[in-house]
Parts: structure tokens; sequence; C-alpha cells
């Protein structure tokens, strides 16, 4: 059960008081409270954990300063979209907007290694009217002597050059919760250059005291990709674990399964997954065609399988999109053979947007035409 307390009423209010008192004072309930900051208001939502069975919902509903309850209807109270529930969802970081309704490439390296590198990366998104990127400095990799990524020590430049180049967001994966810390420091010495979206990978799916550590902190956004081994509702449990701790600025990443069922792909494609998680959940929906396809083959048609792969997210509904680009992917320390080259970001634009708009066709013609069978049933 979920109790929305009405605009701008807060939780310490005399009100919002009263409706935690009534609620705590329920054998087995224990109240949660979460408040969100959005463009010209504030809402407190109280979650409330426990067998809620027996909760009158009427009577909560009379309580002064709530506006309405809702019945939870899946297991992810925070991040499910529920039976009756037309909350308002989304958020803005940075002056850029998230929600079911948005598009945003964040084309990047892998892995960041030279300035050059990055600095050149930045320019053509840019030039491109690109406003965010990826760039790894904190990379697990599953044979120890593999490059791990610059860490810490690459921030203070790539900060710089994201202002100079007026990139917003970065997605940056983080392994362990000083990640946090470091890339916390070094935006504040940056003077906020830019943003950055925390990235969980699938290796740390499950890790669940770093998902309850990254979820603590609510001033940055968090990216979280579907576990390759594991069910999409393990995933999406995984997802509500952030939630649970209070940030609720979260996007879901499908980035393909692991299982030699994909082959020659590096692995399963799971774009048709996209509109169950539009359906089941609030959250945005990414997906990295890069870490599914895993290479730069090309059909008889000369079309990259990535930007197929692309256009099949995309046309089912996709908010975001993590691709690897390279100035030199033969230069690049991680992931090299499946990066695009910077000269394919022009193409990759354009082929994405024809994807985008015959989604939007086909979102008016299902409107158009559910509207009329809906009225004739």
């Amino acid at each position: 059960m979920i109790v929305v307390l009405k605009n701008d009423v807060a939780a310490e209010s005399t009100e919002g008081r009263s409706v935690i008192e009534y609620l705590t004072a329920r054998p087995g309930i224990t109240p949660k409270v979460h408040a969100i900051t959005g463009t010209g208001r504030t809402l407190t939502e109280i979650y409330v954990v426990g067998d809620t069975s027996a909760l009158d919902q009427p009577e909560i509903e009379a309580l002064p300063g709530v506006e309405k309850v809702v019945r939870v209807s899946r297991p992810y109270a925070v991040i499910g979209r529920h039976i009756g529930d037309t909350r308002g969802h989304g958020f803005t970081y940075n002056g850029i907007q998230f929600d079911q309704a948005s598009l945003h490439l964040f084309a990047g390296l892998c892995a960041v290694d030279t300035r050059d590198h990055v600095e050149q990366m930045m320019r053509a998104l840019r030039e491109h009217g690109q406003h965010c990127t990826r760039m790894g400095a904190y990379k697990p990799r599953t044979n120890p002597y593999s490059f791990q990524g610059h860490g810490a020590s690459c921030l203070p430049w790539v900060f710089e050059l994201a202002g100079k180049y007026e990139i917003r967001v970065i997605a940056m994966e983080v392994t362990h919760d000083s990640h946090v810390d470091e890339i916390m420091q070094a935006l504040e010495h940056s003077g906020h250059a830019t943003g950055v979206m925390l990235q969980i990978g699938t290796r740390n799916t499950q890790n669940f005291e770093l998902l309850k550590a990254v979820g603590r902190q609510r001033e940055l956004p968090i990216l979280i990709k579907r576990g390759f081994g594991i069910t999409l509702d393990e995933s999406l449990n995984a997802a509500e674990y952030l939630a649970s701790e209070g940030n609720h600025n979260i996007v879901f990443c499908l980035r393909g399964m692991k299982t030699n069922l994909g082959d020659p792909h590096r692995n399963f494609v799971d774009f048709s997954h996209v509109p169950v998680i539009r359906r089941l959940t609030h959250l945005p929906v990414c997906i990295d065609p890069s870490h599914s396809v895993g290479g730069r083959s090309r059909d008889p048609a000369d079309i990259l399988d990535v930007m197929h792969a692309t256009a099949q997210g995309v046309i089912a509904g996709a908010n975001m999109v993590l691709v690897d680009f390279h100035p030199h992917p033969e230069q690049a320390l991680v992931d090299g053979p499946q990066a695009l080259h910077i000269d394919e970001l022009p193409w990759f634009l354009e082929d994405m947007q024809i994807a985008r708009d015959a989604f939007e066709k086909r979102r008016k013609l299902s409107q158009r035409i559910g509207a009329t069978t809906s009225a004739a049933r």
C-alpha cells in the first residue's frame, strides 16, 4: 500500500505526522516515508510495509492531508506500475528529462583511455547536438589481468572536458560504494561541470550491499543493468532495492542475456522486454546494443547488426540507448571489436531517429484504433 499525501504536505507537518502515527499504531505495519521533489511541487509518499489486508483504505483516504491510497499490485512496490496508479513519474537531472516518453543517446567510450580520445568523442557529440555520454572509469573484468580502468585519477579531466563540450550527464559504472564518494568529490572539485548517472553493471545486479549504498544517496540518478544470468523479475527486484533506500531516479537497462542461444552475437538480445518493463514499472527503459551484439558485423543491406538491435529496442519504446563509440576502436582498451567509429555517429543518430519515428507512428495508430475498438465493445 502507498499513501500519497496532498501537494506540499510534508511528513513533518501536523497532517503528515498524524498519518504516520495512524499507520504505526496498526500491528505489523511499518511506514517508510519517501519525499519526491519535482517541478513546482514536493510529493510525499508513505510506503506501508507489512500485512496491509486489514487496513481500511477509505478510512486512510479520509485522513487530513491524504490525497489518495494506492494498493500495491506488484512485489516491487516503489518502481511498480500499480492498478489505478496515476502518479506522475520520471525525473529531471542536470536539465535532462528522463521518463517513458523521452529518448536519449549515451554514446561514448566503454573505458576511458586517453584524454585525447575522450576529447574527440565529446567534441563529436557536441557537434551533433548530444548532451549525454558514457565513460567507464571503473571496469569490472572477468580476467584479473585485464585493464580495470583508470579509476579516480581520470575523473578530474573527464569532468573538465565534459563541461567544456556541454556534456550534462555521463553514465559511469561503479563497483564499490567508495567509487560513489570519489565521483562526488571530483564533481565538487570541478564546480559540477557535468553530471553523473551511476551505473550498476550486470555483474553487480545482485550485489545487495552495493545496491543499498548507491540507493541511499539521492544526488545522482542510477542506471541499473539487467543481470545476465537471472530472471527479469529478479533484476526488477534489484532495482527495487535502490528505490527502497530512497533514490527513485532510476533507469532500467537491458543488455542481453548470457546464453549461447544468441550466438554469434555476444549475448541473446532481450529487447522484446522493453514494452514489458514499461508495462510493469514506471521506469525509463535503456537498451545496450553494444554488449548485446558484441561486434561490427553487417547484413547484406550493409546495415550493422548493432543498428538493427538498436532499432528493435527503439521501435518498441526504449527511452535511452547506451552504445560504445571510439575514435580508434582498434586502440580501445576494452571492447574495441564492438565499438562504432566516431565517424559513424551521424549515421547511427539518423538510423535511430527512423526507428523512433516508427514508434511514434505506431503509438498514434494504437491510440486511434484503440479508441475506436474500445467504444465498439
